[in-house]
C-alpha cells in the first residue's frame, strides 16, 4: 500500500464528512443515546400507588401499613372500601397495588395459625408486576418475623447478604456499560456505511474504478478516517460513564482502550458490509440499524444476562460481538478482573477475530468494477 495516496483519501474523507455534516452524527448521537439510555432504562420499581384495606385495625396491622408507609418502594394510603371498589382502582390506573389485610390477622399471628393477606397487582407489565410482587412479600415476611419472631429465633440465623460489584444496585452501573457497547456497535456502522453508498449514489465512486487506486487503499483510507473521528468517542463515553452517571471504574484502562478499539473496526466492518451489498443511502441507513440496534439490546446482556438465556437465544448471543464486548466492559467498570480472567482474555482473543474475518470478508466482496 501507497501512504501517499492513503494519506490524500484520508484528507478527502475527513473533509467530506465536516461538508456533509456527518461530524454531528459522529459525536452527538453516541452521547445523546448514552444519557437517554442511562437515565431512561429503570429496572427499580418506585413509589408505586398503593392502596391498603386494614379490616383487623390491630396494632399487628397497624405495624404492617407503617413498615408499607414508610418504605420508598411505595406511596400507600389506608382507606376503608370495599374489595370491588379497590379493584376498579386498579382498573382505572388510579392505582397499581391493592393490599388487603383480613380481620383477626393479629389474633392468628399470636395463637400461630396460618394467615393471608391479599395482595392485587397490575400485571399488564409482567417484569414490574413480578418486581412489585418481590417488595411486597419481602416487607410483608419482614414485619411478621419481627413481631412474631423470638429472640431466640432471630439469634440462631444471622442472614448478612451483601451484593457484590454493584453494593447499591444501582440501575446506571448496570445500563451504562451495555450501552456504551451498543453506542459503539450503532454509530461507526452507520458512518462506514453511508461513507461508500454515498459515493455510489453521487456517482463519484467511478473515480475509483477508473484510478490506479488499489481496493486496500481505499478501504484503508475510508476505514481509518471513521476510526480516528469513532476512537475520541471512546474517550467522550468514558469521561460520561465516570463523572455524569458516576460509575466506578476497577479495571485496566488499556484493556478498555485496546478492546474498544477493536470493537469499533467489528462495527466499521459491519457497515462496509452493509454499503457493498445496497446502492442508496436509505437502504444502508435501516439496514445497518436492524443489524446492529436489535442484537445490542437482545444479546449485550444489558436487560437479561446470557446466562438467564436457554436454547437457540444462547447460541445467538454467542454469534454476535457485542456480548463479549460488554463483558469485558463490565469487567473493567465493576470487577476489575482485567487479564487474569481467562474468559476477558478468550473474549478479547474473539472479538480481534471477528475484526479480522469481517475486513476480509469486506476486502474480498468490494470489486474495483461495476458489478
Amino acid at each position: 500500500m501507497r501512504i501517499g495516496v492513503i494519506k490524500a483519501y484520508f484528507k478527502k474523507e475527513l473533509l467530506d464528512i465536516y461538508r456533509s455534516k456527518l461530524i454531528l452524527m459522529v459525536y452527538i448521537m453516541p452521547s445523546m443515546l448514552l444519557i437517554l439510555f442511562g437515565y431512561g432504562i429503570k429496572t427499580e420499581v418506585t413509589h408505586t400507588r398503593t392502596l391498603i384495606i386494614d379490616n383487623d385495625q390491630s396494632k399487628a396491622s397497624y405495624d404492617l401499613v407503617s413498615t408499607f408507609e414508610h418504605s420508598k418502594y411505595f406511596n400507600s394510603e389506608t382507606k376503608n372500601l370495599s374489595e370491588n371498589r379497590a379493584l376498579n382502582l386498579i382498573k382505572q390506573d388510579k392505582k397499581d397495588l391493592i393490599i388487603i389485610i383480613p380481620e383477626a390477622f393479629e389474633k392468628h399471628l399470636l395463637k400461630g395459625l396460618k394467615t393471608s393477606v391479599g395482595v392485587y397487582i397490575d400485571g399488564s407489565f409482567p417484569s414490574r408486576a413480578k418486581t412489585i410482587e418481590n417488595y411486597v412479600n419481602g416487607v410483608i415476611y419482614d414485619a411478621i418475623m419481627k413481631r412474631s419472631g423470638t429472640e431466640v429465633d432471630r439469634a440462631l440465623i444471622t442472614i448478612n447478604a451483601r451484593n457484590l460489584f454493584n453494593q447499591s444496585l444501582r440501575d446506571e452501573d448496570m445500563i451504562v456499560p451495555g450501552v456504551i457497547g451498543l453506542v459503539l456497535l450503532i454509530a461507526p456502522a452507520i458512518l462506514s456505511a453511508l461513507l461508500i453508498v454515498k459515493e455510489k449514489e453521487n456517482g463519484t465512486i467511478f473515480n475509483f474504478y477508473s484510478s490506479p487506486v488499489k481496493k486496500s487503499e481505499f478501504l484503508a483510507a475510508k476505514l481509518l478516517s471513521v476510526l480516528l473521528l469513532h476512537g475520541i468517542n471512546i474517550f467522550i463515553l468514558f469521561l460520561w460513564a465516570i463523572y455524569l452517571f458516576e460509575l466506578p471504574f476497577r479495571g485496566s484502562f488499556l484493556l478498555y482502550i485496546f478492546s474498544s478499539f477493536i470493537y469499533i473496526i467489528i462495527s466499521l466492518s459491519v457497515g462496509l458490509l452493509v454499503s457493498i451489498i445496497t446502492s442508496s443511502q436509505i437502504v444502508a441507513y435501516v439496514l445497518t440499524l436492524i443489524i446492529t440496534i436489535i442484537p445490542g439490546f437482545l444479546y449485550s446482556g444489558m436487560l437479561m444476562p446470557i446466562s438467564s438465556m436457554e436454547g437457540e437465544s444462547v447460541i445467538e448471543a454467542h454469534i454476535y460481538p457485542v456480548m463479549y464486548y460488554t463483558h469485558i466492559l463490565y469487567d473493567v467498570f465493576l470487577v476489575g478482573d482485567g487479564l487474569s480472567a481467562s474468559k476477558n482474555l478468550l473474549y478479547l482473543f474473539i472479538l480481534m477475530g471477528y475484526a479480522i474475518i469481517l475486513l476480509t470478508i469486506g476486502s474480498l466482496l468490494l470489486k474495483k468494477r461495476i458489478v
